[in-house]
């Protein structure tokens, strides 16, 4: 496993180009099982966690081939239903394969998900929808069955699932009649599977909003489609920048996938200056936590789209060590997000634990070095983050976890002038 070892204490400060969306590349990755045509999908980024859903994709037949950015799927010969429990724990995202296999072959075998271990990461959503599609499913063995083609149905979420959602896309994308989706997820990711499986041949209603009703087609053909660009990854550096004192322009960013991220900044007395395809941070912003009215403690918590991103609120912890004043973070979405604020304590952050969804932060506090370990993709940024802040040398263990979201994070860093190398 390597390591980043990082020399910290200076601002950053230039120019990069955001890379393609994790999330959303990821189920439409999945979702070029559902045709025998090949499908094109480009600014693919060149990740950890697109290697595991290619490696399943190639076990179960598919033809691949990956030229700098652009990657071509071809599932003309599927020669299995089954995926094994070393490639199913890979990724979260192998499970969005179970409704494209039972088109395509009827029937699916699978292990439960892998991905981070941030809390409870329920499935129920998706065996729902799927039993109400007429999907027979066995737990014990995670082997689902269904008739010659899915059945349409009026689906109601008990959460605004995001994979759920794009499962269930997927599922009624090829089913026989009309399935309504209620309480669906609408994230930017949801909505550009969405537009990859109209560019299919789907007929889908509602996209980016909470109702998606989809009128089942017979087959679907291949496409080529654009990977929109990680507004996470993007908030992500925003965030890390900001925390250094530095300023930054990012380029190939969408317009409206900001507004809550800009809001987040505005509470922290920092400016975003907005093109329709680049974000800047300007120089000479000193983040201050911008009180309630009435000066009460300000709380940031995440939510399902278009509230503030839950992949984000580790970032923005670290920035909040190098604001003046005081903030409550409340995770809403999974108890075990905060736990990596142990190493922060350790480097002078002040932070108070309050239980496994919140911890109060006050700054501006002077970090020190450590060695820590990234348990997490976002966790992992957000030491990588606080390391960026300290004055001296750090090492973050466990690079690879992050290399699953973030792609070449150390080019993209060195670009701004940050002193950090990665090290067998």
């Amino acid at each position: 496993m390597s390591h980043f070892l990082i020399h910290g204490g200076r601002p950053l400060t230039g120019e990069i180009t955001a890379s393609g969306n994790k999330n959303a590349v990821l189920p439409m990755i999945a979702a070029t099982l559902l045709t025998d045509h090949p499908v094109i999908l480009e600014n693919v980024p060149r990740i950890r966690d697109v290697d595991g859903m290619l490696a399943i994709l190639e076990h179960l037949g598919a033809d691949i081939r990956f030229e700098g950015s652009t990657l071509r799927v071809h599932c003309a010969n599927l020669r299995t239903h089954q995926i094994p429990r070393d490639l199913c724990t890979l990724v979260r995202t192998s499970f969005l394969c179970v409704a494209p296999l039972l088109h395509r072959l009827g029937k699916a075998q699978v292990y439960p998900p892998g991905g981070d271990v941030i809390g409870h990461r329920r499935l129920d959503a998706h065996i729902y929808g799927l039993r109400k599609m007429g999907v027979t499913v066995d737990p014990a063995s995670f082997t689902f069955t269904a008739p010659q083609r899915l059945t349409g149905s009026d689906l109601f979420f008990d959460e605004a699932s995001v994979t759920a959602t794009e499962h269930l896309l997927t599922a009624a994308a090829l089913a026989d009649g009309q399935t309504i989706i209620r309480n669906a997820a609408s994230e930017p990711h949801v909505q550009a599977l969405a537009r990859l499986l109209t560019a299919m041949g789907a007929q889908i209603e509602g996209n980016n909003t909470n109702t998606l009703t989809v009128t089942g087609v017979d087959s679907l053909h291949g496409a080529t489609a654009r990977v929109p660009s990680d507004h996470v990854e993007v908030g992500s550096f925003l965030a890390l920048v900001a925390a250094t004192g530095g300023s930054v322009t990012i380029h190939d960013t969408v317009r409206s996938h900001y507004w809550m991220i800009n809001r987040v900044f505005e509470r922290f007395h920092l400016k975003l200056e907005f093109t329709h395809t680049s974000i800047t941070l300007p120089p000479g912003q000193t983040p201050m936590v911008r009180k309630d009215f009435g000066g009460a403690i300000p709380r940031l918590d995440d939510g399902p789209w278009p509230q503030f991103p839950t992949d984000l609120m580790s970032s923005m912890l670290i920035l909040a060590t190098q604001s003046e004043g005081t903030l409550l973070f409340f995770e809403k979405m999974f108890e075990s997000r905060l736990y990596f604020v142990d190493p922060l304590l350790q480097m002078g952050a002040s932070i108070i634990v309050c239980d496994p969804h919140r911890v109060v932060v006050t700054g501006k506090t002077q970090l020190r070095p450590l060695t820590v370990r990234s348990p997490d993709i976002r966790a992992g940024i957000a030491l990588v983050s606080a390391a960026l802040c300290a004055d001296g040398e750090s090492t973050v263990h466990n690079a690879e976890i992050i290399d699953r979201g973030y792609q070449q994070l150390e080019t993209k860093l060195q670009a701004l002038g940050a002193r950090i190398e990665r090290r067998a």
